[in-house]
Formats: C-alpha cells, structure tokens, sequence
C-alpha cells in the first residue's frame, strides 16, 4: 500500500498568506509592496464605511486588490459578539453583497470586527455562506487550524515578525505542512512609523521557490480540494472530482492530481505513478 501524503501546490509544504482589516488608504502602499516580492494578501473590507475617513473609496477596490483576495468583514465593523442575530445577519450578508458586485466573484470568508466572535456566532456562519473567518488571537506557531472559522493567525505584524519569518525558512522537515498567517492594519505602519518592518519582511520572505504564496480563500479551497479525493480502498489510485489540481506524496514522489481526473499511484504491472489510466 503506498504511502501517501497531502502536499501544497508543486509538492511545496511551506504557505504564507497575509491578513489586513479595514480596507483603509494605506493598503495602498501595502499591495504595492507584497507585489513585488510576489505575497499574497487578503483585505478585510466594511462596505458600509467606503470613503469615509482615509477608507478606500468603492471606485478603487477591484482595481487595488485584484490578484489578491476581497474578503468581509461586516458591514459597519460592530462588536458582533453583542448585537442581536438580526443585526449580525444583515451586517455580514449586505457586505457579501456589496462586495461582491465590485470583486465579481462570491465572498466566502472574512475577519471577526474587533475580533468579536463566540461560539454562537461560529456555528450561524456557515448558513451566512462564510467558510472562514479570521480571529485576532496569535499563535506564535505554523500550524494548520482544525476550526477555520476559529482561525488563529501565527502573529501580528508587531509581534517578533521577523525572527518568525527566519524560523519558518528554516523550516526542513517535509512530514510536516506549515503554514505563516500574518495579520494587522496597514494604517499601523504609518501611526507606528515602521514600514520598514514589513518592508523588509516581505523581501525576506517573498519569492522564495520552496514557499507557496496564497489568499486565505485559496488555502481554504485547497484544503477542501485535497478532503474531497476519493481514494480506493488500498491507496492504489484516487479520482479527483473537484476542479483544482491536487498535489500528493505518494512514496516521497510527487504527484498531481488534475481536477476530474483518476490517476495511479502505486507501481504495478500496467500502472505507473502520476498517469491517468
């Protein structure tokens, strides 16, 4: 029976993705800077609060955030944990919507406002059509969460970033998967006056070929996609019925597994790893 093993795209075990609220002017600056050291980000964003303040004006955020992710974050920004299933309803569904008609594609996660949350909350989530949701308790680790809409990031950006950064690069052992989750407000840089904190993050950590660089919504969906395989009882092939290719350890030998298709993963007569039969 061969050992197989779940893997990030490309056989990587190693992902970082980054988290920012509010949706506020400096994110400007922010997306410039993870796109070129090639980071993904995925910004948490109050439809009802467009233009107000410093707030990213509604005629600029496809535009801003495109080949990053446009993600809720309620309405109005209210400590949810203390409005009424009503108001909490109304609050998540109309920034879906508003959302939605500007990123053009469907609005799946988001942050908890003020990182109010409870357990209520979590299990209500689901029917809101929110899979995800990110809290604002750090972990100071890389591990992958067992409740995504309990989902703890490792740090904010304040908090030992760069010796976590270093310790995750030096990262080796591939039994294991990782994951880096960084949160925070990009208006902070400017009140802190530290760009250069995130600034030297980024270009440490970005572009790196052992690293896979991705939105919240995409590791939730690669998750999924990985879950969803149905392996023969004996591990000696596995149908992929989702659209996104799967990578898999199958005996420490990459292999992919392309959305539909059923592929060999033992070495046997007529059978040979990674092709479709």
């Amino acid at each position: 029976m061969p050992k197989v093993v779940m893997t990030f795209p490309e056989g990587k075990y190693k992902v970082l993705t980054m988290s920012y609220d509010d949706g506020r002017a400096a994110d400007r600056r922010l997306v410039d800077i993870f796109n070129s050291n090639g980071i993904k980000g995925t910004f948490h964003i109050n439809s009802g609060l467009f233009g107000t303040g410093d707030r990213i004006p509604e005629n600029e955020v496809a535009e801003l955030y495109e080949g990053h992710e446009i993600s809720a974050h309620t309405l109005t920004h209210p400590t949810i944990a203390r409005s009424p299933k009503e108001q909490l309803v109304h609050e998540v569904m109309e920034d879906r919507k508003n959302l939605e008609k500007i990123a053009g594609y469907t609005v799946r996660g988001m942050s908890y406002p003020n990182g109010s949350y409870n357990t209520y909350i979590k299990e209500i989530l689901p029917y809101l059509g929110i899979e995800y949701s990110r809290t604002v308790n750090s972990t100071g680790n890389f591990s992958i969460p067992d409740d995504f809409l309990e989902w703890n990031p490792t740090c904010h950006h304040n908090k030992g970033l760069m010796k976590l950064a270093d310790n995750f690069v030096q990262l080796h052992k591939k039994q294991y998967l990782y994951m880096m989750y960084v949160w925070g407000h990009s208006y902070e840089f400017d009140n802190d006056q530290n760009w250069d904190v995130i600034e030297t993050f980024c270009e440490y950590i970005g572009n790196r070929g052992d690293i896979w660089y991705a939105t919240n919504i995409e590791i939730i969906d690669y998750i999924n996609a990985f879950r969803s395989l149905k392996f023969a009882a004996d591990s000696q092939f596995v149908y992929n019925p989702s659209a996104l290719s799967v990578w898999l350890s199958v005996d420490e030998k990459i292999v992919e597994v392309k959305g539909g298709a059923q592929v060999c993963l033992a070495e046997e007569e007529g059978a040979v790893i990674g092709l479709e039969p």
